[in-house]
C-alpha cells in the first residue's frame, strides 16, 4: 500500500517544480533519441490554448506530468508524459494517462495519438500505452516516418448520456 496520496490537477505551469521536471524530461528525450527525433514541447509551447496540462502531486512533491494537445477537430496528441524518478513504477503514469483520456473526452476528442521513442528506455511507456488499448499506427499530424519514433493511437468511446 503506498504511503503517499496522489492529487491530479490541471496545471498552469507556473511552479518551479513543474519547470524542473520538464527540463528533466527534455534532457531524457535528448539523451535517448537523436535531436531531429525529439518532439517534446518546451514550457512556452505547453502554455498554448490548445494544450491542457495535468500534474500529479503528493502534497508539495510533484509526482508527474502529462499534457494533451488538440491537433485537429476531434484529434488529440499526448505530450510531455513524465514521472519523477522518485515515483517510478507506482502508478503515476497510468493515473495521469487516465486523467488525460478523460480530458480528451471533455474536449470533444475522438482519437488520441502519441509519438514516443524507440530506444529500450521507452519500453515501459510502450507497455503502458498498449495496456490502455493504444494500437501502433503510422505517423500522424505533421510527423513523418522516423526509425527513432513509434506512433500509437486510441479511438475513444464516449460514455452514453
Amino acid at each position: 500500500m503506498p504511503h503517499w496520496l496522489m492529487e491530479i490537477k490541471r496545471d498552469d505551469l507556473s511552479s518551479h517544480e513543474v519547470a524542473a521536471l520538464l527540463q528533466v524530461h527534455l534532457a531524457g528525450m535528448r539523451a535517448n533519441s537523436p535531436a531531429c527525433s525529439v518532439h517534446t514541447l518546451e514550457l512556452d509551447a505547453l502554455r498554448a490554448p490548445e494544450v491542457s496540462v495535468f500534474t500529479a502531486w503528493d502534497g508539495i512533491d510533484l509526482m508527474g506530468i502529462g499534457a494533451i494537445k488538440v491537433i485537429a477537430p476531434g484529434h488529440g496528441e499526448l505530450k510531455s508524459m513524465r514521472t519523477d524518478e522518485r515515483f517510478i513504477r507506482r502508478g503515476v503514469g497510468a493515473a495521469i494517462l487516465t486523467r488525460l483520456l478523460e480530458a480528451a473526452i471533455e474536449l470533444g476528442v475522438d482519437c488520441v495519438s502519441l509519438e514516443t521513442g524507440t530506444d529500450p528506455s521507452f519500453d515501459a511507456a510502450h507497455a503502458m500505452y498498449v495496456r490502455f488499448g493504444f494500437q501502433p499506427c503510422g505517423p500522424f499530424g505533421d510527423y513523418t516516418f522516423d526509425p527513432f519514433s513509434a506512433y500509437y493511437s486510441l479511438e475513444l468511446v464516449r460514455p452514453v448520456p
